[in-house]
């Protein structure tokens, strides 16, 4: 098949959405497929290529962090893709790539099939001063997109559930994103966590509670910091690895109620990712706003059992007492905790979440995929 993979972000960003997309192209291609990317450009200027094709664009981040705006005409790019002829284009982004996929699916009468990545109706603080008609629009908005699609994946029972609350009424299949398990398979010796340790001024020998992760308002860390008052003086630490637009907010919350067992890594490689996953006893998160969440499965693949608040997009990922635990409010948070001081308890979970990731891996996601595009060309 030639696959056409339309998104407004693509590589060099690094999130949730890149990531799935990276991983959907390497094993479509992997399968004997020709897939090729359709994104925004860095700059103004459009940049043709064999593999990706990028659309000039405009920096609008003071609207959203990352966020772009189509400025280049996409006539010529348009008609390239369309003397190339795929057979199917997945779309991946809700704004300006997916006008174009638009204007080529109804040129060559093909399929369009769209990933809903986002719940935006939980990031309506960055573009509306009510959250009401924040998602009164957002629900407006899915469900006028939606009849532009033949069918829309979503990553998650949550997702769907929140579709068809917007009353979308194309075909919705339940997808989850893979991921590549052996990226986060190696060991992290002694050696090398003190080493990490050390770097951050992290006491050696401490119990690890670790987030990974972009650092926004809508990922609900303050919720943990409020909870991590009470593990002061314990040998409890908290590593939050990552940066956002919120890390200042957060970094001031820290410094209010008194906070020194807290610590901020800031942005690192990616390729040192899963040694950072690998310091954590246990992965935190007080998220509600993940579709899917690919960092809970990155955790997972890691060997590091999982503590989250509880949320529909956990369903099938996070079962109590097996892999991790899922927590409603400060006591369940704070009771959960300290069962990871257990050496038995953290290695069976342990165990156990390194099983539970075989499931989320890249050739099932991709393979997935695969069935469903052919069942709407074929």
């Amino acid at each position: 098949m030639k696959i056409l993979i339309t998104t407004d972000w693509y590589e060099p960003i690094v999130n949730g959405v890149v990531t799935s997309i990276r991983n959907l192209k390497t094993e479509l291609t992997r399968r004997g497929h020709d897939v090729r990317i359709l994104t925004l450009s860095a700059s103004m200027r459009s940049r043709p290529g064999i593999d990706i094709t990028s659309i000039g664009s405009l920096n609008i981040q003071f609207i959203y962090p990352g966020a772009r705006l189509r400025i280049a005409p996409a006539v010529k790019v348009q008609k390239e893709l369309e003397m190339w002829h795929p057979d199917i284009i997945h779309s991946q982004f809700e704004l300006n790539s997916f006008i174009v996929a638009r204007h080529i699916a109804r040129h060559l009468n093909i399929p369009i099939i769209h990933t809903y990545h986002t719940i935006y109706e939980d990031y309506t603080h960055y573009f509306s001063p009510s959250r009401r008609l924040g998602k009164k629009i957002i629900s407006n908005a899915t469900k006028a997109f939606s009849k532009k699609c033949d069918c829309m994946i979503a990553p998650s029972e949550k997702v769907k559930d929140i579709l068809l609350r917007y009353k979308v009424h194309v075909p919705i299949e339940v997808i989850p994103t893979g991921i590549d398990l052996e990226k986060f398979s190696g060991t992290l010796t002694k050696a090398e966590k003190d080493k990490i340790l050390s770097k951050h001024g992290i006491p050696l020998n401490s119990n690890i509670a670790v987030y990974v992760g972009r650092l926004g308002k809508e990922k609900n860390i303050s919720e943990i910091l409020g909870y991590w008052k009470s593990m002061e003086g314990s040998n409890w630490k908290l590593v939050i690895v990552g940066n956002g637009p919120y890390r200042e907010e957060l970094e001031s919350e820290c410094k209010a109620l008194g906070l020194t067992s807290v610590y901020f890594t800031g942005m690192i490689s990616p390729t040192d990712v899963p040694k950072y996953y690998k310091l954590g006893d246990v992965f935190v998160t007080a998220s509600t706003s993940e579709t899917q969440g690919l960092t809970y499965y990155e955790a997972l693949a890691s060997g590091v059992p999982l503590l989250c608040r509880k949320d529909r997009c956990l369903d099938g990922v996070v079962t109590n007492g097996c892999n991790g635990f899922q927590y409603e409010g400060y006591n369940d948070f704070v009771d959960h905790l300290h069962k990871f001081e257990d050496d038995n308890v953290r290695n069976r979970l342990s165990e156990n979440a390194l099983e539970t990731s075989v499931k989320f891996g890249i050739p099932e996601f991709g393979g997935t995929v695969e069935k469903l595009y052919k069942k709407y060309l074929y």
